[in-house]
């Protein structure tokens, strides 16, 4: 079985990954699936420790398991709006640059 730390380790990889993505890519779908990839890392984590911490009769603490469906809920409206403004943006654009998207007048 895994332990804490090597849940730790893959989350923090993927969130650093997430994290890399955000700040180097340039097309603006890319950023948007490495934000998903760094909620995604958050929730390991989140459930990573509600596993590993057992509560007063020695079963898993639950809690943090609740506050993930939660933040999936939350980002699945997240996808639905983001997803509807980016094709706004390509259809008075025609780009997707992040760098061409740069002012607010068409």
């Amino acid at each position: 079985m895994a332990s804490l730390q090597e849940y730790l380790f893959i989350s923090g990889l993927l969130f650093a990954i997430g994290l890399a993505g955000v700040l180097i890519r340039r097309n603006i779908i890319v950023i948007f699936m490495c934000l998903e990839l760094m909620l995604s890392a958050a929730n390991l984590t989140l459930v990573a420790f509600s596993r590993f911490n057992t509560g007063e009769n020695g079963l898993p603490d639950y809690n943090g398991q609740v506050l993930v469906f939660f933040i999936i809920t939350v980002a699945a409206a997240e996808v639905a709006v983001g997803l509807a403004i980016i094709v706004a943006l390509y259809r008075a654009r025609q780009t997707v640059d992040v760098k061409d998207l740069t002012s607010m007048r068409g």
